[in-house]
């Protein structure tokens, strides 16, 4: 083979070179926006069963939150004697029984929610117990005399975990 032969094999093998890359990177995009196409219907699909039971955890999440308020948790549990650390046990155990009762509700929504939701848990039975803690406290109607008063002045842990849902609700809608 001599060097015109060699140039005029490559001259005709070079077009079908050039097509064969060109059918590979149209059928390469093709597919490929195919797959992001069939990906984002399931997406959307999974989203459209998932998001009424994220919501439903939300709802779940800032019935917790209303439950455990200290206004109103000290008024829907009644103490049933006059000791007082009775009756703060049995406000700490209300909330941790409202607590447990909606745990599994925690994997529908963000770590920051969850985290929020603790955080409000722990600084209400915290306060329940300094305000249980506190020697002018001698029984229960004090405990609650106290707890009211101290919201005067400030918000209850609550109410930042339930802020934070509406704003996390909103993202989502």
């Amino acid at each position: 083979m001599n060097d015109t032969e060699i140039l005029d094999f490559i001259y005709a093998i070079l077009p079908a070179i050039v097509i064969g890359l060109l059918s590979f990177y149209f059928f390469y995009t093709y597919f490929k926006g195919e797959e992001n196409r069939r990906r984002f219907l399931i997406l959307r699909e999974n989203q459209k069963t998932a998001l009424p039971i994220r919501l439903q955890a939300y709802e779940r999440f800032a019935l917790f939150l209303e439950r455990i308020s200290p206004g109103k948790i000290l008024f829907r549990v009644k103490a049933t004697s006059e000791d007082l650390d009775m009756y703060s046990n049995l406000l700490i155990a209300s909330i941790e029984q409202e607590f447990e009762h909606n745990i599994a509700q925690q994997i529908y929504v963000s770590n920051e929610c969850w985290d929020y939701v603790k955080t409000a848990k722990n600084a209400t039975i915290s306060m329940i117990r300094n305000a249980a803690g506190k020697e002018s406290v001698t029984n229960p109607d004090e405990l609650r005399e106290l707890i009211l008063k101290s919201l005067m002045d400030r918000q209850p842990p609550t109410d930042a975990a339930l802020s934070y849902i509406k704003k996390e609700v909103k993202s989502l809608t």
